[in-house]
This record gives C-alpha cells, sequence and structure tokens, in this order.
C-alpha cells in the first residue's frame, strides 16, 4: 500500500484539505482553507531558520495532517444545533407532509422573513456601493482618495459578510463564518492592489449592487402574496361568521352572489388557504434560490 508523503507547502496542505472537505458545504470549507492558511504561515514566519518543507514536516505531526483536520472540521459542524434540518433541501421538500408539510419546515418562515427585509437591506447595499464607488473613482487623484478606496473596498467585504451571516441566519445555508484576513502589517497600496486583485471583492460588489432589484420583487411577492391570501381568507371567515356579504365582484353580479352564500364562502376560504400554503412554498423556493446566488458570489474558494 502506498503511503503519501506529507505536503511540504503550504499551498499543498491547502490543496489536500480542500480535497478532504470535498462534499462539504463551501462556506465551512471557505473558513476551514483560512484558518489553516492562518495558522501556517504563522508557523512558518515563526520559524526563519526553517525552510517551509521542513516546518510543514513539523506542522504535520503536530497539527495534524488534512485528513484528520478534514474530519475535525466535519465533526465540530455536525456538533452544532441550528434550527434547520441538516440535510439539503433537496431532500427536504418532498417532506412526509406533502404539499402541506412545509408549514412545519422552519427554513419556510426565515425565507419569508427574508424576503421582507430584503428591500431594505438591499436599498442600503446599492446606496452605499455605488457611494462608495462613486467617491472613490472621484478622489482617486487625490492624495485622500488612496485611504478612501482602501475603507471603501473594505466595507464591501464586511457588508457582505454581514449578509452571509443574515443569510445562513435566515435561510439555513453555510456561509463563512470568519472575516475575511486583513494583512495590517501591509501599507496601504499594496492592501488595495490585492483587494483589486481578488475577485471575492468584485463577486462581493455585484452581489450587493443585484440585491435592489432582488429585494424589490422578493418584497413585492412577499406582501403582495400574503395579503391575499391572508385577505381572501379573513373576508371569508368573517363572511360566513357575521352571515354579512362582503365579496366584491364588479361586473360579474352572479360570480358575486354566489361567493356570498355559504357554499361559496367556504369555496373561498378553501381558496385563501390553499394560496397561503402556495406563498410558503414559494418563500422555500425563492429562500433555496437566494442561498444558492449568496454561496456562489460571496464564497469563493
Amino acid at each position: 500500500m502506498n503511503i503519501a508523503p506529507p505536503p511540504d507547502s503550504v499551498r499543498g496542505y491547502l490543496s489536500e484539505l480542500r480535497r478532504a472537505l470535498k462534499g462539504a458545504p463551501r462556506g465551512l470549507i471557505a473558513d476551514a482553507l483560512a484558518d489553516c492558511e492562518e495558522h501556517l504561515n504563522m508557523e512558518i514566519a515563526q520559524n526563519p531558520d526553517m525552510d517551509e518543507a521542513a516546518v510543514m514536516a513539523s506542522v504535520v505531526d503536530t497539527y495534524g495532517s488534512p485528513q484528520e483536520i478534514a474530519e475535525e472540521y466535519r465533526d465540530m459542524e455536525d456538533a452544532i444545533t441550528t434550527p434547520f434540518p441538516k440535510q439539503p433541501y433537496a431532500e427536504t421538500s418532498g417532506s412526509s407532509g406533502g404539499f402541506f408539510g412545509v408549514v412545519s419546515d422552519p427554513r419556510t418562515y426565515g425565507a419569508l422573513l427574508y424576503m421582507l427585509l430584503s428591500l431594505v437591506t438591499g436599498v442600503f447595499y446599492f446606496v452605499w456601493t455605488v457611494a462608495g464607488i462613486s467617491i472613490t473613482a472621484g478622489t482617486s487623484v487625490l492624495i485622500i482618495g488612496i485611504p478612501l478606496a482602501l475603507v471603501f473596498l473594505m466595507s464591501f467585504r464586511m457588508l457582505s459578510h454581514v449578509e452571509g451571516r443574515i443569510v445562513e441566519g435566515l435561510l439555513g445555508v453555510r456561509m463563512p463564518r470568519r472575516l475575511p484576513a486583513v494583512n495590517v502589517e501591509e501599507k496601504i497600496w499594496p492592501q488595495i492592489k490585492d483587494a483589486l486583485g481578488d475577485v471575492r471583492t468584485w463577486t462581493s460588489v455585484f452581489y450587493l449592487l443585484l440585491m435592489l432589484p432582488l429585494g424589490i420583487v422578493y418584497f413585492t411577492l412577499g406582501i403582495t402574496g400574503l395579503a391575499l391570501s391572508l385577505g381572501i381568507t379573513g373576508v371569508s371567515i368573517w363572511s360566513l361568521a357575521t352571515n354579512e356579504g362582503h365579496v366584491q365582484i364588479p361586473n360579474v353580479p352572479a360570480l358575486q352572489h354566489f361567493l356570498n352564500t355559504a357554499p361559496g364562502l367556504v369555496l373561498l376560504a378553501a381558496v385563501g388557504i390553499l394560496a397561503f400554503f402556495l406563498v410558503l412554498h414559494m418563500a422555500r423556493f425563492i429562500g433555496w434560490t437566494h442561498g444558492k446566488i449568496a454561496e456562489g458570489l460571496l464564497v469563493r474558494l
């Protein structure tokens, strides 16, 4: 049996760790890679008299192999309790409750709340991002433009991290739980060059700008769906309870008369309840879809 030699470089160690974590949530992989890279670079910095291969050999003995670290991260992730099911969306979409089982899935209500909040967060992200880009471009020829550019670039990453925490908290999608590492000892201009050359900066900016149109769509669908379904159900039940006709359908007197009778009101209430469950399914699907968008744009491996 051939045993693979231990990695002799930081890049090799991280590559093996990424392979060992294949199939794990992208947010978990990103955290594991960032933690290990920071630890390995610290070990190398603390041993300036040793070459990288010698430091890595010592690290593997004390810190652990990539496979062992990957197993530890999987165990830690499994030990964390959350209100969301551990299995992915595809396995819970056909729950034993069938069509009405969506009411017992916490992802449903998290997604619905996210849809209602997305307009506020989308407006804020869009305004801040556009203002940051405009101010940075306008002051780029001035000395003050350099630190301003760094501040806004870092703020974009900070906002994307905050959004990731919101996505994980409401949609149940595992997102990175640590802030992007910044080398504070590095001078300002190299930090700006690193940020501009990092694809995560631009995917984060694109996501922050995208949140405005998405937020408008999510908020409109959520409010309209809830208002229609709950309104239809409420009016029907109230009309049945008071024995009064509150359903108004202009230009269709026959339908209006039928819907104001007891059978018609019962049918209308059933339609409202069905519409409410359709709204819940819509919210759950939007939550899953947006989680994939956030994972693709905000988590870079």
